[in-house]
């Protein structure tokens, strides 16, 4: 395993890619990437519901999503 950058995890029967083994020269650089990775679809999530959840309680009108994010903020730290 140590002479290799990566290694393929593969499921014979059905050809496809189950995952990777990555040598711990690139851990950091790999950690950092998928890190990245997840924030960015966490915010997409809360972003895509963000845009329905004033409309659901009718209090946001017009709002954008960051005028959304404020008001919803404010909101919570009034609690």
């Amino acid at each position: 395993i140590d002479k290799y950058d990566y290694i393929e995890i593969e499921d014979k029967k059905t050809n496809t890619i189950k995952g990777i083994i990555v040598s711990g020269k690139y851990l950091d650089e790999i950690r950092a990437m998928i890190k990245k990775i997840i924030k960015e679809k966490k915010k997409k999530e809360i972003d895509e519901f963000m845009k329905f959840a004033g409309i659901v309680s009718g209090d946001t009108k017009d709002m954008s999503e960051k005028e959304l994010r404020k008001y919803h903020a404010s909101k919570y730290l009034e609690k």
